[in-house]
């Protein structure tokens, strides 16, 4: 517990400021974090980023990233991002032939599906960040109530597994508990901020939301436990690797912005 206190104090010491500046520093950070998210996802599978085939993913997730309000540099070169991320797959693809097939379809598959769940989530906290600070907070209080909710509660009054096969430790219980502190959220920012919603609209949206965030951490809960492995990463002492603490809010950043809230 004590190691991971003092990891998330050193992670927001360095977190927050940035994303109360915004700007280039900000899409900087997202582009750090998505790769190293990148990175443990490859390495779940016995896959390198330190290679050719990892140079191209990443470069297809960089373009993924590519925030909206820069698009300006690829119209100088009469390219989209549509247009490069095909180029990126077809590379990936050729590959498999340069290296008689040692790297795979599969592996091809697996690396363009990471790039892609990876860069969608980011690329929506930027997004996110340029519609406003306000929804980045709204998103992380509501996610962190959900999570220390269905922890609390489940432990205290769980029962009923949620889904054994993949998070043996989730429960029904603790799964609506998280919902009902995410709606205590949410009602607080209708309430002291200048969320763009009404109580009623943010309180449906919020439920749709946080369920969906436990989704996203059950979906990471699933990849490690195909792959055998107990951490995505171990860059956060005491709290695992990037997607150990990102996974939910990759679900939710891409849904909060579909929601039109802004």
């Amino acid at each position: 517990m004590k190691q991971r206190i003092i990891t998330g104090v050193v992670a927001a010491a360095l977190f927050v400021p940035i994303v109360f500046y915004g700007g280039l520093p900000f899409v900087l950070l997202t582009y750090f974090l998505a790769t190293i998210g990148l990175y443990e996802l490859l390495k779940m599978r016995n896959l390198t980023i330190f290679s050719v085939y990892g140079l191209l993913s990443t470069l297809f997730l960089w373009v993924i990233l590519f925030p909206k309000q820069y698009t300006h540099v690829l119209s100088t070169f009469n390219y989209s991002k549509t247009e490069l991320g095909i180029a990126f797959i077809l590379l990936l693809l050729a590959y498999t032939v340069i290296t008689k097939n040692r790297f795979t379809f599969d592996d091809v598959g697996f690396s363009i599906i990471s790039a892609i769940y990876v860069g969608i989530g980011f690329y929506f906290f930027i997004e996110t960040r340029n519609a406003g600070l306000v929804y980045i907070f709204y998103s992380l209080f509501m996610m962190w109530a959900t999570d220390s909710g269905a922890y609390f509660i489940g432990k205290a009054t769980g029962k009923t597994k949620l889904w054994p096969e993949i998070s043996p430790n989730k429960t029904v219980e603790g799964s609506i508990g998280g919902v009902a502190c995410a709606l205590i959220v949410a009602i607080l920012f209708v309430l002291f901020s200048n969320i763009n919603a009404t109580i009623l609209s943010l309180m449906g949206i919020t439920v749709v939301l946080s369920v969906f965030g436990q989704i996203g951490d059950l979906v990471e809960s699933a990849f490690k436990r195909h792959f055998n492995v107990k951490d995505s990463g171990k860059i956060l002492p005491g709290h695992g690797g990037i997607l150990d603490r990102f996974d939910s809010l990759l679900f939710v950043w891409p849904l909060l912005h579909f929601f039109h809230l802004w």
